[in-house]
C-alpha cells in the first residue's frame, strides 16, 4: 500500500514482478536530478525502451517520460554510467519483504548489484559480485551496519513470510497481538496485516503466539500470488495499491502498477522544473479562478431562487407540514414522528423524504428538495434561502470588483474571517457528518454521563466502540453516513491508544441504554449497560482529520476525513502511531499554517492555534498520514 511517505514491502514485491516481466533488459544511461532522485534508461527486446524513476527512501517505478536532466551530470550519475551502462540486467529481485530492490547486472566478466533502498532516508548502492560496497549515493555509519565503500553490504538474515517454518518460529517468539506482529515484525503494514487476519479467519487481537501459522501462511500465499500474477492496480482514497482490496468501490484502476504510481505521486522538483505545461501569469491565473467562482455563484443563486419560488408555489402544503409537525413534536419524539410518517401512505407523507431531529427540520420534495424548519413559519423558511441569495450576490459582487483590479498586491491583501459562533455542543468532542447531522462524544467520564442523561433524546442513536476505554457517541438525528459515525467512535477510543488500525463499533437505541445494573453488579462513572440487540460495524478503520474551515465561518474542525475534507481549506490526516498528542498538535498546526497566506495566518491568530488543534487530537500516539488542500 503506497502512501505519500513511500512504497511498502508489498508494493516492492509487485514492482519486482512487473519489472521482471520486461526482461531481458540492458542499462542505457543513468541520470541524477537532485540529492535523492535518479533515473535509469533501460533497453529491452524489439527496441523497447523504458524509463525508471528512483526516489531514494520513497519509490521506484517506470514512468512515461523523464525530467530534463542537468547539463552537467552529478558525480554519482557519472560513476554509475562508468560501471553499469551497457550492462545486461541478469535478474531483478526483492530481499524478503523488505523495501529493497536489487538489480543483478552483468558487464564483461564482472557482476554488479545495484541496490535500491526504499526505507528510512533511502539509498542507492553499487556493490560488487561479493556484495562489497563499491560506492553508495549516501555514506552512512549506523549502530549495526556501515554503508561506506569497501565494507560488505549487510542484508537481513530472516524473512518471516518465506516459509511456514519461518512464520511459525516468528509467531512463537513474538509477544504482540497478531495484527501488530504481522504489520511490524512481518513487514506487511497495517492494512495488509488486517487483510491477512480477516482472510485467515483469525481474530486480529489474539496473541501472535497462539495463532495458527498454517491458516496465516495460506492467506499470505494467496495475497502474494495476487500481487505477483493477478495485479489490479488502483488508487483508493489516499493510497495506491497493486491489488484491489476494495472491489472497485471508490477506486480508480490502471493498466499497470507503474502507471498507478506515476499518477499517485506528485511531481518531483526536477519534474516540475522541466514540465512542458505552459506557464500562466499570476494575474491570469487569479482571473481564471475568479471567473469560475462567478459562474458557481450564478448557479447557486439561480438554484436557490428556484427553491424560494417552489416554497411560495406550495405555500399551503408547507404551512400544513409546519403546523402538524410542530404540534406533533410537542407530544412525540422525532423517532416516533418519523415512524408515523413512514407508515403513512398519503401523497403528502411521501413528500417528506428526510428528517433532521437535531435541527427540528425535514426535507420535502416539491419538485425541488427543500429543507423546512418546523418551528418557523413559511416566510421565515423562505427567508433563510433569501439570506443565501444575498450572501452569494455579495460574493459575486466582490469577485467582479476584484476582477477590475489590474495588479494583485499581496502586501495589501487582507481578509475578514468570521469566527464560528460557539454553540452548546462545542465543549464536547464533535463533528458534522457529510449529510449535515451533529455527532457528539464525551471527552471524559463526566461528559459521557452528561451526554446520556441530559442530551440523549428519543430520536437519537447511541454509538460505542467495542473496546475498553471508549467514549459515548450520540448521533443527533438520522444520517446516511454511519460509516463516518463509526469511524469517529472507533478513532476516539482506547483502540487508538493501543495502536490498533481498526476496531468494531456498535449502535443502539436510547431505550436500550441504562445506568441501572443487575443485582450484584457495579457500573462505574461514565459507563452504561446496553440491553437488547445491537447493530455492529466491523473492522472500522481508524483515521482522524484535523483541518481549517474558513467558509462560512472560520474554525479548526476535526473528525472522519470524509466529513472534514469538503468543509476545509486544508486538512491533515492522522493514523495511530508513535508521536505524542502535544507533538502531533504542533506539527498539524505548522502544516495548516503553511497552507495559507502569511497575512491570513496573522488574521487567524485567535482561531488557528495549538489549543484548538489539540481539542481534536486522538488519545494516544499518532503519525501524520498526509496533508491536503480542500
Amino acid at each position: 500500500m503506497a502512501s505519500e511517505q513511500g512504497m511498502s514491502g508489498i508494493d516492492v514485491k509487485a514492482m519486482t514482478s512487473e519489472l521482471c516481466q520486461k526482461l531481458p533488459l540492458w542499462i542505457d544511461k543513468v541520470y541524477q536530478f537532485d540529492t535523492r532522485t535518479l533515473a535509469v534508461r533501460l533497453n529491452g527486446d524489439n527496441k523497447a525502451k523504458y524509463q525508471m524513476i528512483v526516489e531514494a527512501g520513497r519509490r521506484a517505478h517506470l514512468v512515461r517520460d523523464l525530467p530534463e536532466p542537468p547539463k552537467n551530470p552529478p558525480q554519482f550519475a557519472m560513476f554509475l554510467r562508468k560501471y553499469i551502462s551497457g550492462g545486461k540486467v541478469l535478474s531483478i529481485r526483492q530481499h524478503g519483504l523488505e523495501r529493497i530492490l536489487i538489480f543483478d547486472i552483468g558487464k564483461g566478466s564482472q557482476v554488479y548489484h545495484l541496490i535500491i533502498e526504499l526505507f528510512d532516508e533511502g539509498n542507492l548502492i553499487l556493490a560488487d559480485e561479493k556484495y562489497t560496497i563499491v560506492k553508495p549515493l549516501r555514506h552512512h555509519r549506523f549502530k549495526d551496519r556501515d554503508v561506506v565503500p569497501g565494507v560488505p553490504y549487510v542484508l537481513g538474515s530472516s524473512d518471516p513470510t518465506a516459509s511456514i517454518e519461518n512464520l511459525a518460529a516468528f509467531l512463537k517468539a513474538d509477544d504482540r497481538d497478531l495484527v501488530k506482529a504481522l504489520a511490524i515484525g512481518g513487514m506487511l503494514g497495517g492494512m495488509y496485516a488486517e487483510y491477512i487476519c480477516t482472510h485467515a479467519g483469525i481474530d486480529k487481537t489474539v496473541p501472535a503466539v497462539s495463532a495458527d501459522p498454517e491458516k496465516i501462511y495460506d492467506a499470505l500465499t494467496s495475497l502474494f500470488q495476487r500481487v505477483e500474477t493477478s495485479r489490479i492496480p488502483v488508487i483508493a482514497a489516499k493510497h495506491c495499491e497493486p491489488v484491489d482490496l476494495w472491489d472497485g468501490n471508490g477506486t480508480t484502476g490502471y493498466p499497470s502498477f507503474s502507471e498507478a504510481l506515476e499518477a499517485f505521486y506528485p511531481l518531483t522538483k526536477a519534474e516540475k522544473r522541466s514540465s512542458a505545461r505552459p506557464k500562466i501569469a499570476k494575474e491570469d491565473r487569479i482571473r481564471i479562478h475568479q471567473e469560475a467562482a462567478i459562474r458557481k455563484f450564478d448557479r447557486t443563486i439561480a438554484q436557490t431562487e428556484e427553491i424560494v419560488n417552489a416554497i411560495y408555489e406550495n405555500y399551503q402544503f408547507i404551512a400544513g407540514i409546519i403546523t402538524s409537525l410542530d404540534a406533533a413534536s410537542k407530544k412525540l419524539s422525532w423517532q416516533e414522528i418519523e415512524k408515523h410518517i413512514r407508515d403513512a401512505h398519503t401523497p403528502d407523507a411521501k413528500k417528506i423524504v428526510a428528517f433532521y431531529p437535531g435541527e427540528a427540520a425535514v426535507d420535502v420534495d416539491i419538485g425541488k428538495k427543500v429543507k423546512i424548519y418546523v418551528h418557523e413559519g413559511v416566510e421565515q423558511n423562505a427567508g433563510r434561502y433569501h439570506d443565501l441569495i444575498k450572501k452569494f450576490k455579495k460574493k459575486k459582487a466582490g469577485a467582479l470588483m476584484a476582477m477590475k483590479t489590474v495588479t494583485v498586491k499581496k502586501a495589501t491583501r487582507k481578509r475578514d474571517f468570521i469566527p464560528l459562533k460557539k454553540l452548546w455542543y462545542h465543549r464536547f468532542r464533535w463533528f458534522i457528518t457529510s449529510d449535515g447531522v451533529v455527532v457528539l462524544s464525551g471527552r471524559d467520564a463526566s461528559q459521557n454521563e452528561e451526554l446520556v442523561k441530559k442530551y440523549m433524546a428519543g430520536g437519537d442513536l447511541f454509538v460505542h466502540a467495542d473496546v475498553h476505554g471508549a467514549s459515548v457517541v450520540i448521533v443527533k438525528g438520522k444520517t446516511e453516513r454511519m460509516d463516518e459515525v463509526a469511524q469517529f467512535a472507533a478513532s476516539y477510543s482506547g483502540a487508538w491508544r493501543s495502536g490498533h488500525f481498526s476496531a468494531d463499533v456498535y449502535s443502539a437505541l436510547p431505550s436500550q441504554v441504562s445506568k441501572t445494573p443487575e443485582a450484584g453488579e457495579y457500573i462505574s462513572r461514565g459507563s452504561f449497560i446496553v440491553r437488547g440487540e445491537r447493530t455492529y460495524y466491523r473492522n472500522v478503520p481508524l483515521a482522524v482529520a484535523i483541518g481549517l474551515m474558513l467558509e462560512p465561518n472560520a474554525a479548526v474542525i476535526g473528525g472522519p476525513p470524509s466529513a472534514i475534507a469538503g468543509r476545509t481549506t486544508a486538512y491533515v490526516e492522522l493514523r495511530p502511531g508513535q508521536f505524542e498528542p502535544n507533538d502531533v498538535a504542533k506539527k498539524v498546526l505548522r502544516i495548516l499554517k503553511e497552507k495559507i497566506p502569511e497575512d491570513d495566518v496573522k488574521a487567524l491568530k485567535g482561531i488557528l492555534n495549538t489549543e484548538r488543534v489539540a481539542a481534536f487530537t486522538p488519545p494516544g500516539g499518532s503519525d501524520i498520514e498526509g496533508h491536503h488542500e480542500g
